[in-house]
């Protein structure tokens, strides 16, 4: 076990030992990280990862916590945390610069006031700059790569600046997986303040109108198969409302799992096992997690 008073030879940032992870997701679920870091800069960044791949341990980048459910076990390894230090915006030119850590609706908020258009509909996205580049997360037509101009990462135990090309963004997807997203530039067509302020207004009163945004969740359980929605395979299959511990479809929107009751993340799993299980035998339809499962010996699809 390596103290902190090691780490702190190296490393700048907040250093924990052994810390609790649910409150820093929105599913309200999970065990603890051996190690929790929260880097300053783009530096501790490189030491902390350096110095971990040294010593053998894993590293898991975390940013809002969405999209994610963590072991009960907790993570073993590092967790390194970029919310923090990393959410600074900046306009240059006719370009917007946003830290890794910096909230969608932040983001969105802040193009707007720039009279920049194209993000308002991703306002609603309960996750980071960094956690929805390598999801490439979307919401009504729109995508977080739409208007990527250049990514910088950390990969390797180096700095690098990515295309977005060299992101390989598709549906839900990129191969920034094994990068640790440090700032990305944005390229946005310009709109008006006013008119694009009320499009993002219109859109989150229909996104909390049509999603369970009041109970603890992780966002969509499920992908969108080809030409279809999972949300109504699963209604379709009878699932809607149906329950395992802590865990519930929600009864508004069915491509969401609930915290319900104090739910375990092996509630949720099992849960997730049973409505694939019966949209298989209702629809022939294999759904595929959106969700990312993290901490667990299986993994599962």
């Amino acid at each position: 076990m390596i103290s902190i008073s090691e780490i702190r030879n190296i490393f700048r940032g907040k250093v924990s030992l052994n810390e609790p992870l649910a409150p820093f997701t929105t599913f309200r679920i999970g065990g603890v990280a051996d190690y929790y870091v929260e880097p300053e800069d783009a530096q501790d960044v490189l030491s902390i990862v350096n110095y971990m791949s040294s010593k053998g341990l894993p590293l898991y980048v975390m940013g809002n916590g969405s999209n994610i459910l963590i072991s009960d076990d907790g993570i073993r390894g590092v967790v390194i945390n970029l919310e923090k230090n990393f959410s600074y915006l900046k306009h240059e030119e006719n370009k917007i610069v946003s830290g890794s850590g910096v909230k969608m609706a932040k983001f969105a908020d802040f193009a707007i006031k720039n009279n920049y258009a194209g993000v308002e509909m991703l306002a609603g996205i309960p996750a980071t700059i960094g956690g929805a580049l390598v999801m490439n997360a979307g919401a009504y037509g729109g995508e977080t790569s739409t208007y990527v101009n250049e990514v910088t990462v950390v990969i390797n135990g180096t700095i690098k600046h990515f295309s977005k090309d060299e992101c390989g963004f598709v549906y839900r997807n990129s191969n920034l997986k094994s990068s640790i997203i440090l700032q990305a530039e944005f390229n946005l067509p310009s709109g008006n303040k006013e008119e694009l302020m009320k499009h993002r207004k219109e859109l989150l009163l229909k996104r909390n109108e049509a999603q369970p945004v009041e109970i603890p969740n992780a966002g969509c359980i499920f992908k969108n198969p080809e030409n279809n929605f999972a949300a109504k395979l699963i209604e379709e299959s009878g699932m809607k409302g149906r329950s395992y511990g802590g865990a519930m479809v929600s009864e508004k929107h069915a491509n969401f799992i609930l915290n319900h009751n104090n739910a375990k993340a092996n509630d949720v799993l099992e849960l997730v096992r049973i409505i694939k299980k019966a949209v298989r035998e209702k629809t022939g339809v294999e759904l595929e997690m959106e969700v990312k499962l993290v901490g667990f010996e299986e993994v599962m699809n």
